[in-house]
């Protein structure tokens, strides 16, 4: 390092140069880094979702959910598996170890899962297999509203605002919640099945069979060839009432005789409302490693545009915008980042009194800055809360290798008389040693931060690397631009210093006497007290060391920080497993409307239904609150008020969001049979769901395991500090059991997979039985079939279902084979 500070002080151009090319390479890649909250982390946990259309929660874990767990638990590295299991859908979950590659790891979970997919029941919709991964979060959510059927707006968001906010740069998907897709819907009449003899699975075949476009091949002349066409496809969604499904005593059966067709849509399942008002939801999802802040850029530029293409009455608003979040957390930083480098600059101004040295030292801060974002953009990193917190710590430690040496060229200056340039070649060489020990030594507290074997490492692996690499740049910069500077910058104080020898000024230097003076003989007592009492200091310096024992468990202790006023947060609502999709919807526009009265509040955005797990039983709100600006006191606000003419405005009526969270928890516990959940919106997740305290329970016995979690639960609540517990062990849903009398059943020519299927299909409905092909909206929609309503709402109605029989054509009933009973 000496040699390079001698050769820097030689060359001046040599030195400015390598500071020049640092500070382009770093400003070159600042503005292509990307941006973004958090650090992207790949967690090792695998989830593995199956759908069951149907299905009761014993069958769907006795026949997808063991059979996925018992392929799964093949794969190495798996450090715990567990599993959900509810009405028609199964989630399985597989942590692996932390050196498992999580991109490999899902590989092989799908091979397993891929084999063992002939092992599942039929109807089951293909395993999901995903990474946890916390890209997969929406980075916005926007509301599309009008007085219009959702039918109409679910037509809109899907065929065309969808359509454009996928084309945004860096966009993943858009997810539609609470839309009515478009469908044909053919309804049936139990009643006239049974009267002609039809099965239900006749129907489904008949229209499989006669709604299809089937290649025919080609027609090929002496001269020409064209191709050959069966047009089987129904043209208009009126057109399959025409269809003849079956024939009796000669004369044909068609749809219009056994029920009716409708261009209808899918079944809800899923609503939403903003502030009341029935809306569709769009959620946007970044692509993996995206840029959050460009992708939300381009989304909203994609919006601009389809102002032009919209109906005049549609209104597009963003509910949610994580944007906000990034820019407003790195504007503070980088005031922080900004403020910090003035102080530390100002702190070299008091104490050398010399603005040249002032400039010296400073120059180190933004030179070691800028050039960092270079190794940043190198690495593929990002700017976001860590590494940006790393550079705002920094700043005080990347000007202490520019302050020593400066500061022992000053000494060599002042106190020897030295001129400038022999003062840097003398000082430097002097303290180079101690300033790479110092350097290094701060290097290996660093380092290892981004290798820690956990969770905190790979969360904190971008902090550690970007601090080692702007303190390492900083000692280059100590041996390079600062003895230059030095060099040619303190000419006038070697001057000064030289003036005063000549003078006969002698004795001691500027800087060692008046306040200086006095400062250094209060701290040279202090020391000299220290020596004389070494026994003394030492025990108090052991009882320091000691307390912080104790006082580490007082700290609060949190992975990452909650309770932070973001202006938002969210409310999650559980019912009884029997509820409705209508009486869910109503619930929730209760809650919104109960919400939307507390202070604060600007708007809630609340949905029914549409959960993995939870199905129709389940609903969220999404509530936003006031700015932080107007319900907090800031020196801005205080400026604003009293440009306004009314100063103390700004102390009066004042609240955080706990305040508001806590009383909308208040204005909730009347709604005693639900299970409600209010919390901020998580900002990161680390695995392991979306809660701070989880216990899993075991036990052989279902029922009582159900019984010790509730209690558990309620005595939880005795407990303090403890809010929104509740349990994911729900059992209470009432079912009806078909039990077959399997004698009559074979007497009758039934099989049991004939009654299973026919029931399936006339109670639960096939979804995609065909697909119909609208010419003019240039789109294709699926075909369903199911049974009227009132023929399938009761269990009477149920009993009169008829079923086909697999040894005559004729039919047998249900009732006759089997008995439905309730559960």
């Amino acid at each position: 390092m000496q040699a390079l500070a001698r050769i820097c002080i030689q060359r001046p151009v040599f030195a400015a140069m390598l500071g020049l090319a640092l500070i382009v390479v770093g400003a070159v890649a600042y503005f292509r880094l990307g941006v973004d909250r958090f650090p992207a982390v790949d967690l090792p946990t695998v989830s593995v979702r199956t759908t069951l259309p149907g299905g009761a929660p014993e069958d769907v874990e006795a026949e997808i959910t063991e059979e996925i767990e018992e392929a799964v638990n093949t794969v190495e590295g798996i450090t715990e598996l567990r599993s959900i299991s509810s009405s028609g859908s199964s989630v399985v979950i597989a942590t692996f170890n932390l050196d498992r590659d999580v991109d490999s790891a899902a590989q092989d979970v799908r091979d397993r899962v891929q084999a063992a997919l002939r092992r599942l029941p039929v109807g089951t919709d293909p395993p999901v297999i995903a990474k946890q991964d916390n890209d997969s979060t929406p980075v916005m959510t926007i509301a599309l509203s009008a007085d219009r059927s959702i039918r109409e707006l679910t037509e809109i968001a899907d065929k065309l605002v969808r359509v454009q906010l996928e084309r945004s740069a860096g966009v993943g998907e858009v997810r539609v919640v609470g839309g009515q897709e478009r469908a044909i819907k053919i309804w049936l009449s139990a009643d006239r099945l049974a009267a002609y003899g039809l099965p239900i699975t006749a129907v489904r075949e008949a229209i499989v069979q006669q709604n299809a476009n089937i290649p025919a091949g080609n027609v090929t002349g002496k001269e020409e060839e064209r191709t050959l066409r069966t047009m089987g496809r129904l043209e208009h969604a009126g057109d399959f009432n025409n269809l003849v499904v079956g024939n009796v005593d000669g004369r044909p059966i068609r749809v219009r005789d056994i029920g009716r067709a409708e261009d209808g849509t899918y079944e809800q399942r899923s609503l939403a409302r903003l502030d009341g008002r029935p809306t569709v939801v769009l959620d946007v999802v970044r692509q993996s490693g995206a840029n959050t802040v460009a992708v939300i850029e381009a989304v909203k530029a994609n919006m601009a545009k389809l102002s032009d293409q919209l109906p005049s009455d549609v209104k597009l608003e963003v509910i949610r915008d994580q944007s906000g979040y990034i820019y407003t957390a790195l504007h503070e930083i980088n005031v922080h980042l900004v403020l910090g480098s003035f102080l530390a600059c100002a702190v070299v101004l008091l104490f050398m009194r010399s603005w040249r040295s002032t400039i010296i030292a400073g120059v180190a801060i933004p030179t070691s800055v800028v050039a960092t974002f270079g190794m940043m953009w190198a690495l593929d990193f990002t700017l976001n809360s860590v590494t940006m917190l790393a550079l705002v710590l920094m700043v005080g430690i990347v000007i202490d290798d520019a302050i020593v040496v400066l500061e022992n060229i000053f000494r060599f200056v002042e106190e020897k008389k030295m001129d400038s340039f022999e003062a840097a070649r003398a000082a430097t060489q002097e303290i180079g040693l101690a300033v790479l020990a110092t350097t290094l030594s701060l290097v290996v507290i660093f380092v290892p931060v981004s290798f820690m074997s956990s969770i905190s490492g790979r969360f904190l692996f971008q902090f550690g690397i970007t601090a080692t690499v702007a303190i390492l740049v900083s000692l280059l910069v100590s041996f390079s631009l600062t003895p230059m500077m030095s060099a040619r910058l303190l000419r006038k104080e070697a001057s000064r210093a030289h003036g005063s020898a000549d003078a006969g000024g002698g004795g001691e230097a500027a800087t060692r006497t008046g306040f200086y003076g006095r400062l250094e003989a209060k701290y040279m007592g202090a020391l000299a007290f220290a020596m004389r009492h070494r026994a003394l200091v030492a025990t108090f310096a052991v009882l320091v060391t000691a307390s912080a024992v104790p006082l580490y468990g007082l700290v609060k202790q949190e992975y990452i920080p909650s309770g932070a006023d973001d202006a938002e947060f969210e409310i999650r609502v559980s019912a009884p497993l029997n509820a409705s999709i209508g009486a869910m919807d109503d619930v929730m526009r209760r809650i919104s409307d109960d919400v939307r009265s507390v202070r604060g509040v600007r708007s809630v955005l609340a949905t029914a239904g549409g959960g993995f797990i939870g199905g129709v039983s389940s609903g969220e709100a999404f509530v936003r609150i006031a700015p932080h600006d107007e319900r907090t006191f800031s020196l801005t606000r205080l400026f604003r008020e009293t440009f306004s003419g009314n100063p103390l405005r700004a102390f009066k009526d004042n609240y955080a969001q706990s305040e508001v969270m806590q009383e909308v928890r208040r204005k909730l516990r009347k709604y005693t049979d639900l299970r409600i959940s209010v919390r901020n919106v998580p900002s990161f997740n680390i695995g392991g769901g979306n809660f701070e305290i989880d216990f899993a329970i075991q036990g052989p016995d279902i029922a009582a395991l159900e019984r010790y979690a509730n209690e558990l639960r309620d005595r939880s609540a005795q407990l303090g500090g403890i809010v929104d517990a509740d349990v994911t062990l729900k059992i209470d849903r009432p079912e009806l059991r078909v039990i077959i009398d399997r004698e009559r059943a074979a007497a009758l020519g039934v099989r049991t997979e004939d009654i299973a299927s026919a029931l399936r299909l006339m109670v639960g409905g096939d979804q995609e039985v065909s697909r119909f092909r609208d010419e003019e909206a240039n789109e294709n929609y699926d075909v369903q079939l199911r049974l009227v309503e009132e023929d399938r709402d009761q269990l009477a109605a149920v009993r009169r279902l008829y079923v086909p029989r697999t040894a005559r054509p004729q039919a047998g009933s249900a009732g006759a084979a089997a008995a439905p009973a309730a559960g």
